[in-house]
């Protein structure tokens, strides 16, 4: 006991019971961080705490955060599942796996009436309807309700008891359909009524072969009683389904009910992509795609598990199937086995199959999963391009510039005392750096140390060709310097009749100050402003990027004058020496036996002779 009474996180850990159930972690502030099930409570969340548990950094930001545990017992695992995915419904935690849909999905509702209705909606109540799907698409579902009318003549609008015209006892709305109008199934008996709702269902569920059998067989009979208007009526709903049932896919070969999970993840986004495949009487009746987040350091069979278990525990749920497939092993499957056993009431195999034709459906849905993550990628892309960084919109405000400096380029150069001039552009777009597009000057006309000069030269080259090749044009050029570097950076783009296409400041390393053309007093802007700190990394950029470059053509420079020099050895050999040996002055220590096995006998004697003169 802890001093003011009250049981510590250890004392709770060591007296959880060794139960099945579900625990909710919460931080200082009653807030709930996680919540998990567990076959036996204890050994669940002891683990957790313990230093030998690998772990990545999410979760131990996780377990520090950890103040308080509440737990719930229950009977079974399957149980947990279900109470485990409620909870997570219900209080969204910030460390178990989200989901993003990325759209509202269509279903086809039965309602639980006298006569119930059939009609399309995006809205799952918990009313004791039925609800179908979700379809994929509109169009699937939308055919599928065509198939209904023509095959059954049931209305199949989004109408209620509050739309019926009581005078016509016919849908007063206006995507009723003019062919069934007339006879709107509001008249049928209630007996004829729930007989078709019957088969409607099995229709909603794929069992096609079912029906068509059953519907032949009433035929049969309509037709042998000389009760001919029915047995026509029967006939144009067994073309309509047979019609419908023709053009769904048949993807095994095996009349069978399946469910085909799948998951891909993709490192950029940081997000996962679940899918799965409905197959009934061995069509291919629909399929399922749903996004998850948060997914940092999972295993891609716990994304999947939490996938599956969402699916069979919450509004997505149809029915169970004789069997289900999934692409990667579960981190524990005696829960949802037993879940769907208790469904189903019977045993439901849970598998990853390894080939054949379950195989090549799971590499089909794993297919599906990447073509949308790529879609998903793009999407947020373009909403990255869309968004306009606030240091990019302050930087406008502070310098007062005509237009967003969304494309920066920004110039610097580099020199030893006057050797090896060289500079340097790095560009940035909506405030991040845009690698592939970095450039590198030699300096061709400067002799010696001249900044302003190199600065001028870079500028009239560079501006040069982005008129020439009608490349894009930067909204802001940045020279890293005062006055005198920006006065011959615009001298230059006067020169080539670029000056005024952009803006072009000039940013001074001391006092950060920023100097515009034509001003004589400089601009300071306050030092903790994202404006200015875009400034910086820019500058700071172009100058890393400057120097690096400086280096290697000296260092290039070094094995001319030295390695190149000895008999027999070229660029590529020298380059071999230096990757191997790393330095000159650790190729002349070098033994002789070292040199002549990585460049051969008679050159490595020549390089080991040359150092010993």
């Amino acid at each position: 006991m802890s001093k003011d009474g009250q049981v510590n996180l250890s004392e709770k850990v060591a007296n959880l019971p060794t139960s099945p159930g579900v625990y909710i972690y919460r931080d200082s502030s009653g807030t709930e961080l996680y919540v998990g099930k567990a076959k036996r409570l204890r050994n669940r969340v002891r683990s957790y705490f313990q230093d030998s548990r690998p772990a990545d950094g999410r979760i131990k930001t996780m377990v520090s955060k950890i103040d308080d545990i509440e737990v719930f017992v229950t009977d079974s695992e399957a149980e947990a599942l279900i109470l485990e995915n409620n909870l997570i419904k219900q209080y969204q935690p910030r460390y178990n796996i989200m989901y993003r849909d990325d759209k509202s999905y269509p279903y086809i509702c039965i309602t639980d009436e006298t006569k119930p209705r059939v009609f399309p909606t995006r809205t799952v109540v918990k009313d004791r309807s039925k609800y179908f799907g979700p379809y994929d698409n509109v169009g699937a579902m939308k055919r599928m309700l065509e198939t209904i009318r023509k095959a059954f003549g049931l209305c199949t609008c989004a109408v209620s008891q509050k739309n019926i015209d009581k005078t016509k006892s016919v849908p007063n709305w206006h995507s009723c359909f003019d062919d069934y109008l007339e006879n709107c199934s509001g008249d049928w008996d209630d007996e004829i009524y729930q007989t078709t709702i019957k088969k409607v269902e099995r229709m909603l569920n794929g069992q096609t072969d079912q029906l068509i059998r059953e519907l032949k067989e009433e035929m049969q009979i309509a037709s042998d009683a000389l009760a001919f208007e029915e047995a026509a009526q029967l006939r144009d709903s067994l073309e309509a389904v047979k019609h419908y049932s023709q053009k769904m896919k048949m993807v095994v070969s095996k009349k069978v009910d399946r469910d085909v999970f799948a998951i891909r993840k993709d490192e950029e986004i940081g997000e996962a992509c679940g899918v799965l495949f409905k197959v009934r009487e061995g069509k291919m009746i629909g399929k399922f795609h749903r996004f998850l987040k948060n997914i940092k350091g999972l295993e891609m069979g716990e994304m999947l598990q939490s996938f599956v278990e969402d699916y069979y525990t919450g509004q997505y749920m149809a029915a169970i199937p004789d069997e289900v497939y999934l692409s990667h092993e579960l981190m524990e499957t005696e829960p949802l086995e037993q879940y769907l056993e208790q469904e189903r009431g019977k045993m439901v195999p849970v598998k990853v199959p390894q080939i054949g034709e379950k195989k090549q459906l799971i590499k089909m849905a794993q297919a599906n999963a990447k073509l949308h993550l790529n879609e998903r990628a793009l999407e947020k892309a373009k909403a990255e391009r869309d968004r306009i960084p606030h240091a990019v919109k302050e930087l406008k405000e502070h310098l007062k510039l005509d237009r967003l400096p969304r494309r920066i380029e920004c110039f610097d150069n580099s020199n030893l005392q006057g050797s090896d001039p060289v500079a340097s552009m790095v560009c940035f777009v909506d405030a991040k750096p845009r690698k592939s597009e970095y450039k590198r000057f030699n300096i061709k006309t400067v002799e010696g140390p001249d900044d302003f000069a190199s600065m001028k030269e870079i500028l009239t080259r560079r501006y040069s060709r982005v008129m020439k090749e009608g490349q894009q044009i930067p909204d802001l050029i940045i020279v890293d310097g005062g006055k005198g570097q920006l006065s011959s950076a615009v001298e230059a783009l006067k020169e080539i009749d670029f000056y005024g296409e952009c803006e072009i400041i000039g940013l001074a390393k001391r006092l950060e100050e920023v100097f515009l053309p034509g001003m004589s007093n400089p601009i300071m802007i306050p030092k903790k402003s994202s404006a200015l700190k875009l400034l910086q990394h820019a500058r700071d950029e172009a100058h890393r990027f400057a120097i690096n470059f400086h280096r290697q053509k000296r260092s290039k420079r070094t094995v001319k004058t030295e390695l190149v020099e000895i008999e027999g050895i070229g660029d590529k050999t020298a380059q071999k020496l230096l990757q191997e040996f790393g330095s000159v002055k650790k190729v002349k220590k070098a033994e002789k036996k070292e040199i002549q096995a990585l460049i051969g006998k008679s050159k490595g004697e020549n390089v080991y002779n040359f150092f010993r003169q």
